[in-house]
């Protein structure tokens, strides 16, 4: 339970990292320090979105009261989806082919964590 709080907690102060640096600054002044604070707040913002995801996802379709171990990896690796997605937007290479190599390396992570853990 402890652990929740505390992705629930990182996930708000990313998401109001990330408010502000969208607010108050531009790419070009926040230099590549900056942009890799940017994408490192997306991932963690999309880790919390993520894990509420899934807890819901178990509590309704299995019943299941508390979270594992496995189920905070599947987070992580379905949170880096979406930052993978802006990554290829902002080298101007999304299209079908990029979307479905992402489906696949996020497929294989998880059968991989289902499989080894």
């Amino acid at each position: 339970m402890k652990r929740n709080r505390v992705v629930i907690l990182i996930s708000i102060i990313g998401l109001a990292a990330l408010i502000f640096m969208l607010n108050n600054t531009s790419p070009t002044e926040i230099g590549p320090f900056g942009v890799l604070l940017f994408f490192t707040t997306v991932y963690v913002v999309c880790f919390g979105v993520m894990t509420f995801l899934i807890q819901s996802f178990l509590k309704i379709a299995f019943s299941k009261t508390s979270t594992s171990n496995k189920d905070y990896l599947y987070s992580a690796i379905a949170a880096f989806a979406p930052v993978m997605f802006m990554m290829a937007y902002s080298f101007g290479a999304v299209n079908l082919w990029t979307t479905a190599l992402i489906i696949i390396f996020v497929f294989l992570a998880e059968f991989l964590v289902h499989k080894k853990i």
